[in-house]
């Protein structure tokens, strides 16, 4: 009996002489670093722990502040959904660290590590030397390396000193808010929005051209080359998409949330100019483009205008694509219509528009006047981290829906 009573006096003073788990402060700035590719893809992520039971949490891109408010905390770990998509973030809760994974559940077998580390600098400079200037405007090839494809791009870049902030605009959208460093004659930048994760490297040669290579996500990868050019542009986004010869019009019958059909011949879009928008809830450079029109219809909507959404989402499953245009609607306060059009393969969008050469790009625009006639197809869309080119969209945009909105 003497014995026992040792050791239970000896376990007792042990447990109230030891120290309570430390408890971990989770708000503050964060750097988030995917695996991906044999790369570090890093990005700033700021997370506001008001109590136990409200997180909030910002992925910043320079400018940018995508809101997380879904996260999930239960002893040491963190379940965070990324805003509107169909991905999470699993992550255990360590002494100033956080490790985990980024899961995609809309694609099979899409799992990267992730870890966290305070601080706020995505991208650490190990010198104090002036590096080579990259600000200004180049004519860029992005070249993908099995097929040998290629894509004219152009790329802006402003810079001070070593930090760089910028984009590439390309045919088929912006990549962006891209935020990075110079280090001698190298450059880095990257970008993260919960769907895409986005790495550029670059190295001036001493001809001032570039040559870079391009990491998106698992598995995208392309080479690239640059040289300065202050005229460089783009083929018109209006020209890209079009109507096939024998055809006269846009025509289409989708299921709308409730799955009844719906055709631009209902009697809601007659005399009226309608907006078709080809997007899908997956795409970042779509949902700049929601904004922007959920915005513009808020304000115009008694105009005599309507906005029909074609969603075109990861899954060829009905209740899927319901849910994630109705979440989507629902996080932006999105009051026009929605109708469930196909899948996000191209080649398989193509097929459900058959009057248009091909679906191009994820968005696209297609504006229609009164009378039901086209007007224009554009393709893409630049989005707020374009600056000036953002800026010049919204103001040609204006201008021709004040055209054909003007009074008969």
């Amino acid at each position: 009996m003497k014995n026992i009573f040792i050791i239970l006096f000896v376990f007792a003073f042990t447990i109230s002489c030891s120290p309570e788990k430390e408890k971990i402060n989770l708000s503050g700035n964060w750097i988030g670093e995917i695996s991906m590719q044999g790369k570090t893809m890093p990005f700033e992520m700021e997370i506001q722990e008001k109590d136990s039971a409200k997180i909030i949490a910002y992925i910043i891109n320079g400018e940018e502040r995508i809101v997380l408010d879904e996260i999930e905390k239960q002893n040491d770990s963190l379940h965070i959904t990324l805003h509107i998509f169909d991905i999470t973030l699993d992550l255990n809760i360590g002494n100033n660290v956080l490790n985990g994974t980024y899961t995609k559940h809309y694609e099979e077998d899409y799992v990267l590590p992730i870890s966290f580390h305070k601080g706020n600098e995505r991208f650490k400079s190990n010198s104090d030397k002036q590096p080579k200037d990259f600000s200004g405007k180049w004519e860029v090839t992005f070249i993908e390396p099995k097929e040998q494809d290629t894509t004219e791009a152009v790329g802006i870049f402003k810079q001070d000193g070593k930090h760089i902030k910028g984009t590439f605009l390309t045919p088929l959208g912006d990549y962006r808010y891209l935020v990075g460093i110079a280090e001698g004659n190298k450059m880095k930048l990257s970008t993260f929005d919960g769907n895409h994760a986005f790495l550029f490297e670059a190295e001036m040669n001493e001809d001032s051209t570039l040559n870079g290579d391009f990491y998106s996500g698992k598995d995208w990868y392309e080479s690239w080359t640059g040289f300065r050019n202050s005229n460089a542009k783009l083929p018109s986004p209006d020209s890209l998409t079009y109507l096939k010869k024998g055809y006269d019009n846009i025509y289409f019958s989708f299921p709308n949330l409730e799955g009844e059909r719906v055709s631009l011949t209902d009697e809601k879009y007659q005399n009226k100019v309608v907006i078709v928008q080809l997007f899908g809830t997956w795409c970042p450079n779509c949902m700049d483009e929601t904004k922007f029109l959920t915005k513009w219809y808020d304000k115009n909507k008694d105009r005599g205008v309507e906005i029909i959404g074609l969603a075109y989402e990861a899954k060829d499953d009905f209740n899927y694509a319901k849910s994630r245009v109705e979440r989507m609607i629902k996080k932006y306060d999105v009051k026009y219509d929605f109708l469930i059009a196909g899948t996000n393969d191209k080649e398989e969008a193509s097929k459900t528009l058959p009057m248009l050469n091909r679906v191009i790009s994820f968005p696209t625009m297609i504006i229609l006047n009164k009378d039901g006639d086209l007007v224009s197809i554009h393709t893409g869309f630049n989005g707020p981290g374009t600056g000036k080119y953002y800026d010049e969209f919204v103001e040609k945009f204006n201008r021709k829906m004040d055209r054909l909105l003007e009074k008969d």
